[in-house]
């Protein structure tokens, strides 16, 4: 009969389904992660026999079987903002959160990347920066390390995650609910392809490296939404004089009445009405109203002012969708 070749080099000898169910059942227990036994492992296994020929019992050992974990190559991002995270135009440091971990079950490094261009969109957002998150899960660049593809790829044990920030800027041109889609790429470093791909002698502890189904390059998309308002500014006279007509003849009365109007999802802020009162007519003390409140001509707690040349309404932040009417009222000299 021929004799068993000796164990030990890996992948040497392809034990039959009785001896795979063997070796199940006397191997030694590991600990195991999700992504499985951990890399550069050696599974063994020696069978016995025992048996009787009529002078006693007899037990012998087999060769030893040695098998070395290949690394396996897998890699899962994932977007951490529930929802498309809100921007205005011409916007900068528009942060995206995207976590990384890795699924193999080796130490592994992951080159980080990002498409801004893929399509499926209304807007292609510029990516400035990508920063590493220093465990916080919180965006701050003063504490965070600003990633140098190649130089500061980041390492992760299996099962290991890392969070990670993309920053953008909005372009100037876009509009009110405009999307804007980036996807963070997260490669092994080892290498990609297929999966099944293997690269001889690459894995951890001496193995091979083997990519898994996500082709060791997951990637996930998170979403800009363009959150702006656009303020339109209507002004309308009405005249009253002694006469009881309309006519502007002197000693008439002008009311004023300017209507700010916020479209949009976005708000703006500040927004302040500023009128000069017109030659050739006089300012009617006290006669200001915002929303038909009346608003004293003094600086003070209300919006409104007189300056002896021009009224003014201090509007603040105002949402879309929102008007404000101011009104004020001269008399033609």
């Amino acid at each position: 009969m021929m004799k068993a070749p000796v164990g030990g080099a890996k992948h040497q000898l392809l034990p039959s389904c009785s001896a795979l169910a063997l070796l199940a059942a006397i191997a030694l227990p590991m600990q195991a992660q999700a992504a499985g036994t951990r890399a550069g492992s050696t599974i063994s296994n020696t069978a016995s026999a025992s048996y009787d020929t009529g002078g006693g019992p007899t037990t012998i050992d087999s060769n030893r079987v040695d098998l070395l974990v290949d690394e396996l190559l897998d890699v899962t991002v994932d977007s951490s903002n529930p929802a498309d995270v809100p921007t205005t135009p011409g916007a900068t440091g528009q942060v995206l959160t995207f976590s990384v971990t890795n699924n193999g079950n080796g130490v592994e490094a992951f080159r980080l990347s990002t498409i801004a261009n893929a399509g499926g969109d209304n807007y292609d957002p510029v990516v400035t920066q990508i920063y590493i998150d220093n465990g916080d899960g919180l965006f701050d660049a003063s504490t965070d390390t600003l990633y140098t593809a190649g130089a500061n790829d980041p390492s992760l044990n299996p099962d290991a995650s890392v969070t990670v920030f993309v920053v953008a800027t909005t372009p100037g041109t876009v509009v009110d609910g405009n999307r804007g889609i980036v996807s963070l790429v997260a490669a092994a470093t080892t290498g990609t392809g297929t999966p099944g791909t293997s690269f001889a002698g690459r894995g951890e502890g001496g193995g091979d490296a083997v990519v898994g189904s996500t082709g060791a390059d997951g990637q996930d998309a998170g979403g800009y939404v363009v959150s702006a308002a656009t303020v339109t500014l209507v002004k309308s006279a009405v005249v009253t004089n002694s006469l009881g007509t309309t006519d502007p003849i002197p000693g008439a009365t002008i009311t004023y009445t300017i209507v700010a109007t916020v479209a949009g999802s976005g708000s703006v802020n500040g927004l302040a009405i500023t009128d000069n009162i017109p030659a050739n007519t006089t300012y009617v003390p006290g006669s200001i109203t915002l929303g038909g409140a009346s608003l004293s001509d003094v600086v003070d707690a209300d919006a409104g002012d007189f300056n002896s040349t021009r009224i003014n309404v201090s509007l603040g932040t105002v949402a879309g969708g929102q008007t404000r009417s101011v009104t004020f009222r001269t008399t033609i000299r």
